[in-house]
C-alpha cells in the first residue's frame, strides 16, 4: 500500500511523541487495537451474512426449481416412482424366474 521507509517512520513516531506524549502512546496504541478489532470482527460478521444469505437462496432456487419440475409433471412423482418400482420388481422376477425353477 503505503511505502514508509525507516526515515518516514521514525519522523511520524516523533511527532506522534510531541503530539500526545509519551505516557498517552500506550493508551493511544490500546483504543487504535481494540477500534482493528471492532473493524475485524464487524467485517466477519457481513461476511458470515452474506455467505449464509447466498446458501439459504441457493436453497430456495432448488425447492423452487424442483417445485416447478413438479408442476411440469403434473404432480405425478409417485405414481412415476411407483412405475419404477414395478418395473425393478419384474425384472427382478423375471431374472430369479429361472433360478427359482431349478432349485
Amino acid at each position: 500500500m503505503f511505502g514508509i521507509g525507516g526515515g518516514e517512520l521514525f519522523f511520524i513516531i516523533m511527532v506522534v511523541l510531541m503530539l500526545f506524549g509519551s505516557d498517552r502512546i500506550p493508551e493511544i496504541a490500546r483504543t487504535l487495537g481494540k477500534g482493528m478489532k471492532q473493524l475485524k470482527n464487524a467485517t466477519n460478521e457481513i461476511k458470515s451474512e452474506i455467505n449464509k444469505s447466498a446458501d439459504v437462496n441457493d436453497i430456495k432456487r432448488t425447492f423452487t426449481d424442483l417445485g416447478s419440475d413438479v408442476n411440469r409433471t403434473g404432480g405425478n412423482i409417485t405414481t412415476d416412482i411407483n412405475q419404477e418400482i414395478n418395473k425393478v420388481k419384474e425384472d427382478i422376477e423375471d431374472a430369479s424366474g429361472p433360478i427359482k425353477r431349478i432349485r
